[in-house]
């Protein structure tokens, strides 16, 4: 008895130590990104392709990079799609620094990251379950309903807050895509849809006749 019941304790200190340890781990990932210091060429290169930015707005690029980096930290085994235009290019410059982000993406994230481009977004956005994702782990980040949202995230919120001539837009209310016929992506679409895993991300009444698909 006094034999199971050491097993029974060595079981339980094992499983919650390696809990603990795991805990510690992801923070300790998540503070190596949030602390990353990207190469300076990254910054010039976001200026080059889109020069209206400022200095500020750049950092708001870098700080949207980090965050994509964090939500795919939040996600081992599914691909994360990339929601942002203005990120996607800041991702790509850093991949072209192949030893930094090849180090980089071992200390953060365990493995490899492949580049994902963002045009994959132009297809129909409730097909894409990378993006499901995206916006799921997005909100939760930033402590948003991801079914009832009060605002977007930053990864979603960064191509319209820069104006990025060919970034991708999201809306919050879909019937202002539709009427204003401008384009874009209707947010709450995102979350009417299933999730990356077949479940329902949220209920009938949380999206409406007017929450239909993005633009091209």
């Amino acid at each position: 008895m006094e034999y199971i019941l050491g097993l029974f304790v060595l079981y339980l200190f094992l499983h919650y130590g390696f809990k603990k340890y795991k805990s510690m781990l992801i923070t300790k990932q998540e503070k190596y990104i949030d602390s990353y210091t990207f190469p300076n060429k990254i910054n010039e290169m976001i200026v080059k392709e889109y020069p209206h930015l400022t200095n500020n707005d750049v950092a708001l690029v870098i700080k949207g990079l980090k965050e994509y980096f964090i939500v795919c930290h939040r996600e081992k085994e599914q691909t994360v799609a990339m929601p942002s235009q203005v990120i996607d290019v800041a991702w790509h410059e850093f991949i072209l620094f192949t030893k930094k982000y090849n180090d980089f993406c071992k200390k953060s994230l365990g493995k490899f990251l492949h580049h994902t481009p963002a045009e994959a977004m132009k297809s129909q956005i409730s097909a894409q379950n990378g993006i499901k994702l995206a916006w799921k782990i997005a909100c939760q980040r930033e402590a948003i309903n991801p079914t009832n949202p009060s605002k977007l995230p930053l990864l979603f919120a960064i191509d319209g807050i820069l104006k990025i001539p060919d970034g991708f837009k999201y809306s919050l209310n879909c019937n202002s895509i539709n009427s204003s016929g401008d384009g874009g992506y209707c947010a709450s679409h995102i979350a009417c849809s299933s999730g990356g895993d077949g479940s329902s991300s949220c209920g009938a009444s949380s999206c409406s006749s007017g929450c239909g698909g993005g633009g091209d």
